[in-house]
């Protein structure tokens, strides 16, 4: 059984400390958590105005934006669906200790970076190449 790491409210992730110290990891599971929660309460939201919206509109112009709005909702929520997942799989490497290290490199991935997109799976320079050679080999 794991025991609960404190984690002061006000605490944010520092350089000065050891990389993916315990609290870091802790600082960053609640993030994750936190969002994931958000996401699935989202996703009952969608599920309840998508049954309440399955009606019988006679007005053709009506039918055609209310089946335009419903197909714009059910392609967010299936974005935030492969967004959950990647949450899912961020909580995994924490658990397993891969948290916070270039899948690519194996370099440490900066507490900035992390804190604005806690799912990073490598460095800024790493996604950066990724990205670049994804433009070159789109472009041919």
């Amino acid at each position: 059984m794991k025991v609960e790491t404190f984690l002061p409210n006000d605490y944010q992730p520092a350089e000065g400390e050891p990389f993916m110290s315990e609290q870091q990891l802790e600082y960053f599971r609640r993030k994750l958590l936190a969002w994931k929660a958000d996401l699935l309460g989202d996703t009952a939201l969608t599920i309840e105005g998508l049954q309440d919206a399955a009606r019988n509109i006679p007005d053709v112009a009506d039918r055609a934006s209310e089946e335009t709005d419903r197909a714009l909702e059910l392609r967010t929520r299936d974005r935030q669906r492969k967004l959950i997942s990647k949450i899912d799989s961020a909580l995994r490497r924490i658990d397993e200790g891969e948290y916070g290290y270039c899948e690519v490199t194996g370099d440490p991935i900066s507490l900035k970076r992390l804190d604005a997109r806690p799912i990073a799976t490598m460095s800024l320079e790493a996604q950066e190449r990724h990205e670049r050679r994804e433009r070159v080999h789109r472009d041919e």
